[in-house]
């Protein structure tokens, strides 16, 4: 890890004062990231003592501070299951007791090229190449990569707040912003440095979830190579409006296969207004990987895809059918 100035604001107007650092929270991918020296920030604030702590679910919705820490939202009674459940399967407990919600959207990719700064990677170093489209790339992704780039997304829980349409309060010397959570997210185009619309010197405030009451029928389902702390091959956050054994209305969404958290309007659309079968349920599926682009070792990842999208689908509708 290089030398770097440590400072401690207790305000946000004082951490965004100077219009640049790296902010730290629960530090779980920051120093990592240090350590490996992937990153190498000269200025890291401690923003812990900045009171963005609070939970609170009002009438327009679910409004979550940015150090809450992860485990702490999944145990809020006012929290929609797909949070809930994205927040429980992402990390270990004690990870989940220090990273913080704000922290865990900006967390960067785990593809293991961007990790080692002995390798090339367009991310890290633009125009240095993408050795993972031709190497080891089963947990790279299938859905928005370009030639530049096919890191997967690393959180679960964006997946289930794009779902849901969350947004960001985001703070800078400037003023105040709200961004929707899927807009944040950049695709890699030419461009992969490029993650996100953080501004620099910009801070998360909060996270905002609108809310939609039939969202507590909502499910994630994380499929991965081992139960404990693993990330995702192929995940989904799926929420149901189901009247009179017939689906109103649908959020889907995808991880583990998307270069950001992929929401699947097609896919919420062929459910609305059919029945409540595992029939409907596959003929919706079956539209989720459309324009994917597999690699020598993901190519299993299209169809992973669709049948993670049935299995939530029906693991939420057990009892309805």
């Amino acid at each position: 890890m290089r030398p770097f100035e440590l400072t401690a604001p207790t305000t946000i107007e004082d951490a965004v004062a100077a219009g640049e650092g790296t902010f730290l929270a629960g530090g779980t991918t920051l120093v990592d990231l240090m350590k490996l020296e992937v990153l190498t920030p000269r200025h890291v604030q401690d923003i812990n003592e900045i009171p963005l702590h609070d939970i609170d679910n009002g009438p327009d919705g679910l409004r979550i501070g940015a150090l809450e820490r992860m485990s702490d939202i999944a145990a809020h009674p006012g929290v929609y299951p797909m949070i809930s459940r994205a927040l429980l399967l992402s990390a270990s407990q004690q990870i989940r007791n220090m990273a913080s919600i704000g922290g865990n959207l900006m967390q960067r990719t785990r593809c293991s090229y961007f990790r080692d700064v002995a390798m090339p990677c367009n991310k890290r170093n633009p125009g240095s190449g993408c050795p993972a489209i031709t190497g080891a790339n089963r947990m790279h992704a299938v859905l928005g990569t370009s030639d530049s780039c096919v890191a997967t997304h690393a959180s679960d829980v964006a997946v289930a707040l794009v779902a849901l349409d969350a947004e960001l309060r985001l703070v800078s010397a400037e003023g105040t912003r709200t961004v929707a959570l899927a807009d944040f997210y950049q695709l890699p185009g030419d461009s992969p440095e490029t993650e996100h619309d953080l501004r620099p010197g910009e801070l998360i405030t909060e996270v905002v979830v609108p809310r939609l009451d039939w969202a507590e029928n909502s499910t994630y389902v994380k499929i991965r190579d081992r139960q404990s702390y693993e990330f995702a091959l192929c995940s989904a956050a799926v929420a149901l409006d189901i009247r009179d054994g017939r689906i109103n209305d649908a959020r889907v969404a995808a991880g583990g296969v998307g270069t950001v958290p992929w929401r699947l309007p097609a896919v919420e659309e062929a459910l609305r207004g059919a029945p409540v079968t595992t029939e409907a349920f596959e003929a919706a599926a079956s539209v989720a990987a459309d324009g994917a682009r597999p690699l020598s070792g993901n190519a299993f990842k299209p169809a992973l895809l669709r049948r993670t999208i049935v299995r939530a689908l029906r693991e939420l509708t057990e009892g309805s059918r």
